[in-house]
Formats: C-alpha cells, sequence, structure tokens
C-alpha cells in the first residue's frame, strides 16, 4: 500500500515540478511535451518553443536529477545505519560526502580534472569520493576485521581530514569568486543537471545500489541485530560490511559529485520510512527511496522559487526542514524509552 501510494505520488509530484518556477506552465503541457520525447505522443504539441525548452532541457533533468539524489542519499542512510549499528549514521559518517567536496575545489579552484571536459566537476567529486572510500576501508581494516566500531572511527578521521583539506584548498586560491562556488555547492545544487553522460551514471549507480540492496535485506536485518545474530544466520559480518561499503561509496560518490553535499536526507528519510512500514530492510529500502525522491523534488522547488530569480543551495531547504522533523524523532524516541 505504501509502496503504491507513494510511488503514485512521485508521478504527480514529476510533472506539477516541472511545471513550477519562474515560468509556470500547466501539468497537462508538462505531460504533452514529455509524452512527446519520450514514445512520441502526441504526434504535434500545442506548445511553444520556450516552454518546450524550458521543460525538456532545463527542469526536466533537473527532477530527475532530484529523484535520484533523494532515494540514492536515503537508501545510503538505511545501509549505513544497518553497517555501523547507529541511528545517527548517515552518507557524511564514511567521509565519501568529504572526499567528493575536496576533489570539487580542486576542479573549481585549480582546474583539477579539466581534461573531462564540462564534466570536470563531477568527475572530480567522483574521483574524490572514491579515493575517500578506499582511505576508511584501509583505515577501517589496519587493525584487522572491519567492525561497526572501526568504520565509524575511521570515516569521522577521514572525513575531519579531508573537511581540512578543503578549507585549506579555498584559502590557498585566494579567490572570492572561487570560493563562492565551492561552498554553494558543498551546500547542493541540482543546477547542473543536464541530459548527459553524470546523469546516465547516477541513474544507473542509484537503481542498481536500491536493487542489490533490496537483495540484501535479509542480511540487513540480521547484521542491525549484532554480529554474533549475523554469524548465526550464516552472513559473514566482515565480508558483508566490505560489499556494503563499496556499494555506499559507489552510490554517494555519485550523487554527491552530481550534487553536491546535501544533509539530512540519509539521516532523517531512514527513519520516516521505518515509522511507515516497520524495521524490515525489504520494505524499508523501497519506501525510503521513494520518501526520499519526493523530499529532495520538493526541497529544490523551494530552493529555486522562495528567493527568485536568485538561487537558495538545496542544502539549506533540506536542514530547515529536517532539523525539527529529526528533533520529533528524538522526543519519540525519549518517550518510548521512558
Amino acid at each position: 500500500m505504501w509502496i503504491g501510494g507513494l510511488t503514485a505520488g512521485l508521478l504527480v509530484t514529476l510533472v506539477l515540478a516541472v511545471g513550477l518556477g519562474a515560468v509556470a506552465i500547466s501539468p497537462a503541457t508538462v505531460a504533452r511535451i514529455v509524452g512527446h520525447h519520450l514514445v512520441g505522443w502526441p504526434g504535434e504539441v500545442s506548445a511553444t518553443s520556450a516552454e518546450e525548452s524550458i521543460v525538456w532541457r532545463v527542469r526536466l533533468p533537473r527532477v530527475v536529477l532530484g529523484l535520484l539524489v533523494g532515494a540514492g542519499l536515503a537508501v545510503c542512510g538505511v545501509a549505513l545505519q544497518a553497517m555501523v549499528r547507529n541511528l545517527l549514521a548517515d552518507p557524511y559518517l564514511l567521509g565519501v560526502t568529504s572526499g567528493a567536496s575536496t576533489g570539487a575545489a580542486a576542479a573549481i579552484l585549480f582546474g583539477l580534472g579539466a581534461g573531462f571536459g564540462e564534466n570536470a566537476l563531477s568527475a572530480s567529486a567522483f574521483l574524490g569520493a572514491l579515493a575517500a572510500s578506499l582511505a576508511v576501508f584501509l583505515v577501517a581494516r589496519a587493525g584487522g576485521r572491519i567492525t561497526s566500531l572501526r568504520l565509524l572511527m575511521a570515516g569521522v578521521a577521514v572525513g575531519y581530514a579531508l573537511y581540512a583539506a578543503t578549507s585549506f584548498l579555498i584559502f590557498a586560491a585566494d579567490s572570492a569568486e572561487g570560493a563562492r562556488s565551492v561552498l554553494f555547492w558543498l551546500l547542493g545544487s541540482l543546477g547542473l543537471a543536464r541530459w548527459s553522460v553524470p546523469l546516465a551514471v547516477v541513474a544507473v549507480v542509484v537503481c542498481l545500489s536500491v536493487a542489490a540492496l533490496m537483495v540484501w535485506g535479509r542480511k540487513l536485518d540480521a547484521l542491525a541485530v549484532g554480529d554474533e545474530t549475523a554469524h548465526t544466520l550464516g552472513v559473514p559480518p566482515t565480508r558483508f560490511r566490505v560489499r556494503l561499503l563499496v556499494v555506499v561509496a559507489l552510490c554517494v560518490g555519485a550523487v554527491v559529485a552530481a550534487s553536491g553535499g546535501i544533509g539530512f536526507i540519509g539521516l532523517v528519510i531512514p527513519h520516516v520510512a521505518r515509522r511507515f512500514v516497520g524495521a524490515a530492510h525489504g520494505r524499508v529500502i523501497p519506501v525510503a527511496a521513494l520518501i526520499g525522491a519526493i523530499f529532495l523534488v520538493w526541497a529544490d522547488v523551494a530552493a529555486r522559487t522562495l528567493l527568485e530569480p536568485r538561487e537558495l543551495p538545496i542544502g539549506i531547504i533540506t536542514a530547515l526542514v529536517g532539523a525539527p522533523f529529526l528533533l520529533i524523532l528524538v522526543r519519540r524516541f525519549h518517550a518510548t524509552s521512558t
């Protein structure tokens, strides 16, 4: 029931969000333009060339990227909370976002990855995220088997180190305009969305990640209970954590490279999903993906319309909405425990 209702809500969100902006376009016109480009029906669209360009080239890629980023961050939050057995875990925890930020800062301020052309920013951020993931893996494994505590501490340490590196790059560049660009990217934006390679990569990575985590739903249930229980049920915790780390690192790296650092999605949305369907990961993962997708699209609508013609970083909107949700969850957990 929840999956069906949220899927319908996602389709409605897609049509409405594409039509909202400085130039309002009716849902019927949006549906006709999208249908014409996707399936060739209707054969002719009664819309101006400006409306068609706004819908197909500007807003639809942005909304699709918002759907993918929201879903990816939400399911990665679910996986991380099970991996480290900490309800406050989110994609920032493993330092992947910090690595992407360092790569992006190097690209904006010093032209790193210029060989990738117009995709230099996304490519540099993705490579930075992968480097951070490898560093976390090596640090966590240095003292023996990978446990939840080792992953937690390694992620925090690597994240702080890369945050310091990003700050150093900003000051070393001595460019006010470059610093503003980096800071805007660090707070998240979907403004770079285009029908190009980065969007296709994000779509493939997010879809494969969601599918893999859904297949591993029972293993995540066992891991969330504890390593001893996982061993008893035939799930090797260390090996499974390595697999999860690879999937989460690739997914977070891809979405952060395309959208910048967007907080609270991976932290709050998993808790909301569990409130709706319980703790079983086979149900939580698809519901969290749908809620995260819907939430981020509407957050982006608010970011680009509240202060028109200026655009707010989307991370400001997610924080303003996510922080009260988190406080409500804390109060409910306190009431339950007492």
